[in-house]
């Protein structure tokens, strides 16, 4: 039931605002997709299956409400233009020339997850929108509907998509739209992709609307960048509960390569791995604090010519000391403080130019 609402839904949304029919305008079928002329169709799914009531109500969230729409308004917004919705291989299609996500959606992504039922039971409701691809003649690429493309083809379905002529700033632009439309980026991914897109020269203004943060945000967004290497970072994962302050800190601990070796090791324990990407930065965050005071350096334990141990040599902090082990008879003490005194005396004069 919550399935045939959300295509009636889309049907309405869909039919307020559609031009008439004309041969290069998709027709409508009837089960609710939208079918472009000379397109080939879809593979045909499997008939739905039966959900929990609890689930389905969880799919018709208000924000689930409010995306579609806003996907409706962009689709009507295309047709009236002229364009096409049309039926690609997902094979064809590539994924933007700039990575924004550090998540594995197939694994630790529930959003994600949950819009591949909602595909595998109700069909793809909106198009993707992609450029022919720069470079590879047939190709695509795409700008807004990364999470979708991923979905069909783990379903292994045709892919729809608008195909529409943009430049590499419109690309930038259209990802920032859908990550700011959809589930937003944390920071550390947003200031990866700043880097990102720095790198490939992009000006500075295009890189602030694509992430719609001022001068000032954008600027520490490239400072953790910088401090954070991309590797550690990218183990870490997206760290969604760790805010710009956590994220910077962490750079600055990271300044130092001995800081940097410490985060290794830890990325590469058994328990690291373990764990989800919010823990995985604590504790690293929390390795690189409690190493940030260097250890005492354990003593140095003197011995006889017997292989007893009589005192120990501390060599931590700025003055070295001997500590003699208790019951030391005094006149031991007596005669190395003598002796360490001829001695001093000598290697000093022994320097002498």
């Amino acid at each position: 039931m919550a399935g045939n609402n959300r295509k009636n839904e889309l049907r309405a949304l869909f039919s307020a605002g559609a031009p008439a029919a004309d041969p290069q305008t998709p027709a409508e079928t009837a089960s609710g997709e939208l079918t472009p002329v000379n397109a080939r169709p879809a593979a045909p799914l499997d008939a739905p299956r039966a959900a929990s009531g609890a689930v389905k109500a969880m799919g018709l969230s208000l924000g689930s409400i409010t995306r579609e729409a806003e996907e409706a308004r962009v689709l009507r917004e295309a047709l009236t233009q002229g364009e096409r919705v049309v039926s690609l291989d997902p094979a064809l299609v590539e994924s933007s020339f700039v990575e924004d996500r550090l998540t594995d959606g197939e694994i630790d992504d529930a959003d994600f997850l949950a819009l591949v039922e909602s595909i595998r039971e109700n069909g793809q409701q909106s198009p993707i929108l992609v450029r022919p691809h720069p470079e590879k003649q047939g190709h695509y690429q795409t700008a807004y509907g990364h999470r979708r493309l991923k979905a069909v083809r783990r379903l292994e379905l045709q892919v729809k998509a608008i195909v529409r002529t943009l430049t590499d700033d419109e690309v930038v632009l259209a990802q920032g739209k859908e990550n700011a439309e959809r589930r937003n980026l944390s920071f550390i991914e947003r200031a990866l992709f700043a880097a990102a897109l720095v790198a490939r020269g992009f000006d500075r203004k295009v890189i602030g609307d694509a992430l719609a943060v001022q001068k000032s945000e954008l600027s520490r967004l490239l400072q953790v960048a910088d401090g954070v290497p991309h590797e550690v970072a990218r183990a870490i994962g997206p760290a969604p509960k760790a805010g710009r302050e956590r994220w910077m800190a962490i750079g600055t601990l990271l300044e130092r390569q001995e800081a940097r070796a410490r985060a290794q090791d830890e990325i590469a324990s058994p328990r690291f791995r373990a764990v989800d990407s919010d823990q995985r930065f604590q504790l690293v965050f929390n390795r690189l604090s409690q190493s940030g005071k260097p250890e005492p350096e354990r003593p140095e334990e003197l011995k006889d010519a017997a292989g007893r141990v009589f005192a120990r040599l501390k060599r931590d902090g700025k003055a070295p000391r001997i500590e003699f082990l208790p019951g030391t008879h005094p006149a031991v003490v007596q005669e190395a403080v003598s002796m360490l005194a001829n001695w001093h005396a000598a290697f000093v004069e022994n320097q002498k130019p």
